[in-house]
């Protein structure tokens, strides 16, 4: 029994000498390459580590210990060989040798002897089972010969494309911050982020070596800024020359331990390996109480990116045309859960919306709730095509018929679908089922009602009257109202109407995190197959001011903080999606030199402000007007996505109208003054909920 037990011993020792449990190589208590033997008693010393309980865990994430790959927390060192390993899994209660061997030889005439070769570089006895020391660069030399040969049979794996645009440079030149990835839970990873936050440790390649293979070491995140964190390997302390930006979900970070458990070499950064003289002792030291990620983030960054849309599903989606109406749409890509489809009976004319999009419904929808729908003239699925199940799309509240509702003609406060940097007086034009209402704008609306828009009565872009007076926020009047400045006291007595009850509309304001100046990628929904750089520069309970870098104001929108148009820094670069950076000097000094024309049958397109100092313009229609579109170009369809490709710049070619346009576009009013959103008490930095109330003057 003896011997068996000696012999599992001398197995189990073999296999953790190769590698301790960080994953460094064994001998590695000394980062000098020419280093062969132990460099001195004192660094032996060095080795055990008295301060550092064996209880004490290295790795703590919300209460949940992480430990060594093998299950064992605390690190020991043998008093024989000198090996460090798991304390746990030493010899004897004392925990004071490795295996049954170093205790019999420790305690023989040959300790004097054993030690006295090591010192000299000699090799060891067959009894005294001593640590051999090798030079380091043989051992690196060695492994990396292995890596190449594991590497050349795997097949290469696909790694998430580098985006053009430098987000870590931008947040750290304008001294900004990106909102984190918990404020958007419909992007990946969006409802199990966690705590990660500054100060949690990872593994990460290590780019600061001369090594052929690869290999890593443990960083510090330093700064977050939505998927992207700035890191800093540990050793480096407050030397900020490596430090570098990383996307947390791709593939080669890791938490700590993973090192260990996979094989892999933990290898010290080349500018500082004379920094210490044993890197075991500095590293269990360093990480003892420190965070980590969770064992399986990998796992779930995987589980995250899997989408239940695919190719050739059937949806009723908005016919972007006609907002009054929905149309049969197949879905041809998906990226990140947003969908790329194309209408039944037009192969060519697309429209980007993300899953969780209000504006897309199951087959059947506009029937079930008294919808306006375009039949398509296609008469037979085609092979492989499959109405996407009713389970898969954003559910609303459901209504209860019997309780108070809107009713037609009730006046109320909308978004604009196709103004979307405007809020506008607006009309309940028709009560749908399941609680679905029919909107059109005062004074805009068309005799067939095709410019109406359909929103949830429960939908965050409608708003009581009297919303925007409270929230100081410019209210678009009806066009050719001229009693201005717009009361809706006076107009709701002109127009013999009523205002709808206050207690029908949805006043519950989430803790989004959201802060005014945030970071953010953003859909232009005015071109809604662009992602852009976007800032966050105003909160309203809500609702949400998104500001696109680089353009001017007057394209700003007015977004829900649940919106699923709105991602974390680094989401384009995670899902392959292609990012419009800010835009450049050069595009904003483009002159436009378009001739006006005028269209047979003016339509009202919102308030115009006037021209600011340019900032950024976006491009301008043949008409000279700015293009107004709810779901993106009518006109051309967005041509085949380049996931690898580099951003395309917004230019005046890319958005050209044509003159046939279909779309029912809303006329400029004549220029009034300008107007600016002011941050006053109103802004709901905090997430309060205010009171809603119409002002009432005699």
């Amino acid at each position: 029994m003896e011997d068996a037990r000696d012999l599992a011993e001398r197995t189990a020792r073999s296999e953790r000498k190769r590698r301790d449990s960080f994953g460094m190589f064994d001998g590695y208590d000394s980062c000098s390459e020419e280093s062969t033997t132990s460099s001195s008693s004192e660094d032996s010393e060095e080795d055990v580590v008295p301060s550092i309980p064996a209880s004490l865990p290295i790795i703590k994430n919300n209460g949940q210990v992480y430990t060594y790959p093998d299950g064992k927390a605390g690190m020991a060192t043998c008093e024989m060989c000198g090996m460090v390993g798991v304390r746990d899994a030493f010899y004897s209660k004392t925990k004071r040798f490795c295996s049954v061997s170093c205790s019999r030889s420790y305690s023989s005439n040959s300790k004097k002897a054993s030690i006295l070769a090591r010192l000299q570089g000699k090799p060891p006895t067959k009894k005294a089972k001593v640590l051999q020391k090798q030079p380091l660069m043989a051992k690196l030399a060695a492994y990396a010969q292995y890596q190449a040969s594991q590497q050349n049979q795997a097949k290469s794996k696909s790694v998430v494309p580098v985006e053009s645009f430098d987000w870590g440079r931008y947040i750290c030149n304008s001294n900004t911050v990106g909102a984190p990835v918990s404020c958007f839970k419909h992007a990946p990873m969006g409802t199990c982020w966690g705590d990660i936050e500054e100060g949690v440790r990872i593994e990460v390649p290590n780019s600061d070596t001369n090594l052929s293979t690869k290999v890593y070491w443990i960083a510090e995140i330093i700064k977050l800024a939505g998927f992207k964190a700035l890191l800093r390997y540990e050793g480096f302390d407050n030397d900020t020359s490596k430090d570098f930006w990383c996307n947390l979900c791709i593939p080669e970070v890791h938490p700590v331990g993973w090192c260990a458990s996979s094989n892999k070499p933990l290898v010290p950064p080349k500018s500082i390996q004379h920094k210490y003289s044993n890197w075991k002792a500095f590293l269990v030291k360093r990480l003892t109480g420190a965070k980590t990620l969770p064992s399986d983030f990998n796992a779930k960054v995987r589980e995250n990116m899997q989408f239940p849309f695919k190719k050739l599903m059937r949806v009723e989606v908005v016919d972007k045309n006609y907002l009054c109406r929905t149309r049969v749409a197949l879905v041809e890509q998906v990226i990140g859960g947003r969908l790329r489809l194309v209408y039944e009976d037009d192969g060519l004319d697309d429209f980007w919306c993300h899953m969780y999009s209000p504006l897309i419904h199951n087959i059947g929808w506009s029937r079930s709730i008294g919808h306006r729908f375009k039949r398509s003239d296609v008469t037979k699925k085609s092979e492989g095509q499959v109405d996407a199940p009713a389970q898969l799309f954003q559910k609303v509240k459901d209504v209860d018929p019997s309780e108070e509702w809107f009713k037609d003609g009730m006046k109320l406060e909308a978004i604009d679908p196709l103004n979307l940097s405007a809020i506008c007086v607006a009309t309940v034009k028709k009560v749908l089922a399941d609680g679905y209402l029919m909107i059109g704008v005062d004074g805009s609306e068309a005799i067939d009602g095709s410019d109406w828009f359909c929103y949830h009565g429960m939908s965050p872009s409608i708003f009581p009257v009297g919303f925007c007076e409270i929230n100081n926020i410019e209210l678009t009047p009806p066009k050719g109202y001229t009693k201005l400045p717009f009361k809706w006291f006076d107009y709701l007595r002109e127009t013999c109407s009523i205002a709808a009850p206050v207690k029908l509309f949805n006043k519950e304001v989430p803790n989004h995190g959201f802060r005014i100046g945030m970071k953010l990628e953003a859909v232009d929904l005015m071109e809604p197959r662009l992602v852009c750089v976007a800032t966050v520069t105003r909160i309203v309970h809500r609702l949400l001011r998104i500001h696109f870098d680089g353009w001017e104001d007057e394209y700003d929108q007015w977004v829900d903080c649940e919106s699923p148009d709105l991602y974390p820094v680094g989401w384009c670069q995670l899902t392959g999606y292609q990012l419009q950076p800010p835009a450049s000097q050069s595009s904003r000094d483009m002159p436009l030199s378009v001739p006006k024309q005028k269209k047979k049958t003016p339509q009202y397109k919102g308030q115009k402000k006037k021209r600011k100092i340019p900032v950024g313009r976006r491009p301008f229609s043949q008409s000279g007007r700015r293009r107004s579109s709810f779901s993106g170009d009518e006109e051309q369809s967005p041509p085949s996505y380049h996931v690898h490709g580099p951003a395309r710049p917004r230019t005046h070619l890319h958005l050209i109208h044509k003159s046939e346009s279909l779309l029912r576009m809303k006329e400029d009013m004549a220029d009034l003054d300008e107007f600016t959103f002011t941050q006053g008490t109103s802004d709901q930095e905090s997430n309060g909920s205010g009171s809603y109330y119409i002002k009432q003057e005699p």
